[in-house]
């Protein structure tokens, strides 16, 4: 799946391209507060995690590569990539959670040790092999278990795999979109809020926020359309 592939389907053949370094640029600005442009210069400033904090090594090495197959960035290369696996672990090791949980589900450090080698018990049951070993189709098919609440393996006789895997794709999700290169390929601008937003109606944008470069020759010219008013 490529960056463009992200940004969800408009009408036609071609999906909308963004301008490079939008949210980078507007972190130079007085539109972002300071507390917003700390978290988000810290965010890029971050190396990649080599040693989890939280997880096992071994864990640690299946959560990359499962979230390889659930946001795959291969545009991006190695040193550009989004450290999603990194995040979470992070995360884990910090108590930073959402605040809640469902009452089925063990606490999120519980659960992410657990499902992890539920997902490689999936994986030997299925092809016969960890997870991290398997072609990526392979790979698919045991998520595709996971979320169907269909994977083999004790893990999933005591917690539920379907609802291991919608926390596991939010969790990797919200690790993903929280970073400004992923901000940037879907045109997001939400951070550059210090000023507040006079721009609210219908197609109406701020002069801050990214016009599209291209858009399918059906669909909305980003020259006519999606200009603030004031």
């Amino acid at each position: 799946m490529s960056a463009t592939e992200r940004t969800g389907a408009w009408s036609g053949e071609a999906l909308p391209h963004w301008p490079e370094n939008t949210v980078r640029n507007l972190l130079g600005t007085g539109l972002v507060t300071d507390p917003t442009r700390a978290a988000l210069h810290d965010r890029l400033e971050r190396s990649t995690v080599a040693e989890p904090r939280f997880l096992s090594p071994e864990a640690f090495v299946t959560l990359r590569a499962v979230c390889e197959r659930l946001i795959p960035q291969p545009e991006r290369g190695d040193e550009g990539a989004v450290d999603i696996a990194g995040e979470i672990d992070c995360n884990l090791a910090n108590g930073k959670g959402n605040g809640w949980r469902y009452a089925s589900m063990p606490p999120d450090g519980e659960a992410y040790r657990a499902g992890l080698r539920g997902i490689d018990e999936a994986a030997q049951a299925m092809f016969g092999g960890r997870f991290r070993g398997l072609d990526p189709a392979r790979q698919d098919a045991v998520l595709g278990a996971m979320q169907a609440g269909a994977a083999p393996g004790p893990t999933w006789v005591t917690m539920a795999a379907g609802r291991f895997f919608g926390e596991l794709l939010v969790l990797a999700t919200e690790s993903y979109y929280a970073h400004p290169f992923a901000q940037e390929e879907i045109g997001y601008a939400g951070m550059a809020d210090a000023a507040g937003w006079r721009a609210v109606g219908l197609d109406e944008r701020e002069a801050h926020e990214p016009a599209p470069l291209d858009r399918t020759a059906d669909g909305p010219d980003p020259s006519t359309t999606g200009q603030a008013t004031g």
